[in-house]
């Protein structure tokens, strides 16, 4: 049943809404959280291809002079030695070091010599936050167009994602470097793809003007079909993610949690740099007692959800942030956050529902794919 009237709408909405999809509220947003089968659109990624609307995520337009020097003043990682087609996950913090939100940054140019265009793609539910914070620190240096609206994203996940893409656009993708993007087309139509996701998966994003969207999806859609592969929602895409242990903003991620207890120290850049939280981030990378991200694989069929308390000698040490039954693994799984002597242990218990449950403290990510 459709209950998202009155939320914004991606330009594939009634396409979801035609095939089935269970449109749902996520982050202001109608999307589809499932068409038929969460495990089976899973599953189908894992094994083929999945298809994602993810044009809900915000994707901003940094324009003026010094651009590339605003945001490498307010980013975690270094934007200014970026080169033409480069794309770099980082993070916006606050002055005390807790996270605002986690962001890719695209240098969108084909040569050194073109005028780039610097755009961040970033969580739906932070679209506002990020825009007026960028906008407080800009002091005249840089201006932000939304662009959301303009322009569309889509997702190609799954072992035979890039032999789809390579039928279908006038781009040989295999070539293409992890973290890089390039201009192509379809069928005259130009689009920016992206050597990136949020599955595990190898695949791509695409980036295309929202006026041709339907077209691009329906091409893919059919594509896909023929091999196995299919559309998938937020559900799916929330299993893929949690599998390969990527944080999601509002479970691993928040402005209470900061960079180096998520595990994401690879995404910071300190050395000659300023930036919002950097004095607290270099503190924190000294701090051993804070509490940090951990993986449990658990027995039975009990998911354990986000704020399940997790134990060690019937004393909380921490709770869950995610928590999902893996359809790859076939056993529940999930990330929390436990003070760094539990972190150490072998088994902690969840309390799910007030019943303990065992739980095997696990290396992330669950799932890797075969490279």
């Amino acid at each position: 049943m459709n209950t998202t009237t009155g939320l914004q709408q991606t330009p594939l909405h009634d396409w979801h809404a035609a095939h089935g999809g269970r449109l749902v509220d996520f982050g202001g947003w109608s999307m589809p959280v499932q068409y038929a089968s969460i495990v089976e659109e899973h599953q189908a990624t894992r094994s083929a291809v999945g298809l994602f609307d993810i044009s809900h995520m915000g994707r901003l337009i940094v324009e003026g002079e010094a651009r590339l020097q605003f945001l490498d003043s307010l980013l975690t990682r270094r934007v200014e030695d970026m080169q033409p087609g480069q794309i770099r996950y980082s993070l916006i913090c606050n002055e005390s070091g807790g996270i605002l939100d986690d962001v890719l940054a695209y240098r969108i140019a084909e040569a050194q010599s073109e005028p780039a265009e610097l755009m961040l793609v970033v969580n739906a539910s932070n679209g506002e936050k990020i825009v007026a914070w960028l906008e407080e620190h800009c002091d005249g240096q840089a201006s932000i167009r939304d662009a959301t609206h303009q322009r569309a994203m889509l997702a190609v996940q799954g072992p035979q994602a890039i032999g789809l893409m390579g039928q279908l656009f006038d781009c040989d993708l295999t070539a293409m470097r992890y973290y890089t993007g390039r201009r192509a087309e379809l069928e005259g139509e130009s689009c920016y793809v992206s050597r990136t996701g949020y599955t595990g998966e190898d695949g791509c994003e695409i980036i295309c003007d929202a006026s041709v969207t339907v077209a691009i999806w329906d091409r893919l859609a059919t594509a896909a079909e023929k091999i196995g592969g299919m559309a998938a929602g937020l559900g799916a895409r929330d299993t893929l993610r949690l599998e390969a242990a990527m944080p999601l903003y509002g479970h691993e991620l928040s402005e209470a949690i900061n960079p180096i207890q998520a595990g994401l120290g690879f995404a910071i850049n300190l050395r000659d740099r300023e930036f919002p939280g950097r004095d607290a981030i270099t503190r924190f990378r000294q701090d051993g007692r804070q509490p940090v991200r951990i993986g449990l694989q658990l027995p039975g069929r009990r998911v354990p959800r986000q704020g399940c308390p997790v134990l060690d000698a019937g004393q909380q040490v921490g709770q869950v942030t995610s928590g999902t039954f893996s359809p790859t693994l076939e056993q529940p799984i999930a990330m929390a956050y436990v003070n760094s002597t539990a972190a150490e242990q072998k088994n902690l218990d969840i309390d799910i529902r007030g019943q303990l449950t065992p739980a095997t403290v696990t290396p992330l990510p669950f799932y890797k794919r075969d490279r």
